[in-house]
């Protein structure tokens, strides 16, 4: 679902960016209101856990690949407002320093990821919760909540996708951008989320919510959290388990290089291949001079360390409140 740049023409990205800005300034501001500067590194925790699980690709229909995000998971823990943040900065960690998801297109995939799945999880799993006080509620709560927010979010990749042939070609017709239409790109993104990546996200979720809880209920609570070795036990051993995201073959549907869209479109449109090219640093998670899995490792380590420094250095230079983080 990380929305490559050159996909998606300069004008969709910056309206999309536009539309992320007063949402970054808003989530900011809860932020601030609702996370004390003591408890702000646990947001980098979580953060650390959505790029992990999105390091762990799955196999999908037509020989694509797919992951899921984790924003369900920290709105029910953390709030929607501190989801939306933890996302974006592990998005644009991804963007920036793995090549994983555009720079221009950031704003997107930040729309998709950190505003739209959250908070449509989130309030799904809010409004069943409500109404069904139970444990067996509750859990309906999490596995619909969380299955409907990646539904959701790629229903909105795909339909960002699918407008570009209708808005932007060339004097010939021909897309500038990506090249499939609504009618190919809806079912394309979304099928697959429905069958195999929401699954995939409602498993994730329901684990690590109901780990959490039992290792480490106090995250959950206004004051810091006392308890943290068994969330840091998870890291360390999904740190270990990302070479599994590698058996997944083939590429995300919509994150073709323009070699391979060529191959599949039977040409390159102009505005992917004249369009802006970023080098990252450890482009798809890989370390010059290692194994593809010893790149993948380490790469997961350097992520999980750069965010929760982020984080870190957000508690020690905030300002936030003691108010419960939901």
């Amino acid at each position: 679902m990380h929305i490559p740049d050159n996909y998606l023409s300069p004008s969709t990205c910056a309206v999309m960016a536009a539309a992320m800005v007063p949402v970054w300034a808003v989530s900011v501001k809860k932020v601030k209101k609702e996370i004390s500067k003591a408890k702000m590194p646990q947001l980098g925790i979580f953060a650390a856990l959505s790029f992990l699980m999105m390091m762990f690709n799955v196999p999908l229909f037509g020989g694509t690949t797919g992951h899921a995000v984790g924003g369900t998971l920290i709105a029910i823990l953390m709030g929607p407002y501190s989801a939306c943040i933890s996302v974006s900065v592990a998005l644009l960690v991804q963007a920036l320093l793995f090549g994983d998801g555009g720079i221009l297109s950031f704003g997107a995939n930040c729309f998709n990821m950190a505003f739209v799945l959250p908070f449509v999880g989130y309030y799904i799993y809010k409004f069943i919760k409500e109404r069904a006080h139970s444990k067996g509620g509750e859990t309906a709560a999490i596995i619909l909540g969380s299955y409907f927010g990646l539904v959701v979010a790629s229903l909105c990749a795909a339909v960002e996708f699918g407008i570009q042939p209708l808005l932007f070609t060339d004097a010939l017709g021909k897309p500038l951008y990506c090249p499939y239409g609504l009618a190919v790109s809806i079912p394309a993104m979304v099928i697959p989320h429905l069958a195999v990546a929401g699954p995939v996200e409602v498993l994730f979720t329901l684990l690590i919510v109901t780990f959490v809880k039992k290792v480490s209920p106090d995250m959950i609570d206004a004051a810091p959290a006392k308890k943290t070795n068994g969330i840091w036990g998870l890291i360390l051993a999904l740190i270990c388990l990302t070479p599994l995201g590698l058996l997944a073959s083939g590429t995300a549907w919509g994150e073709w290089s323009p070699e391979e869209i060529s191959g599949l479109a039977g040409y390159t449109p102009k505005g992917m291949s004249g369009g802006l090219s970023y080098s990252a640093l450890l482009p798809d998670y890989t370390v010059t001079g290692l194994p593809e899995a010893a790149g993948y490792v380490v790469s997961a380590m350097v992520g999980v360390a750069i965010l929760v420094i982020v984080f870190k250095l957000l508690g020690t230079r905030g300002s936030g409140g003691p108010a419960e983080a939901k």
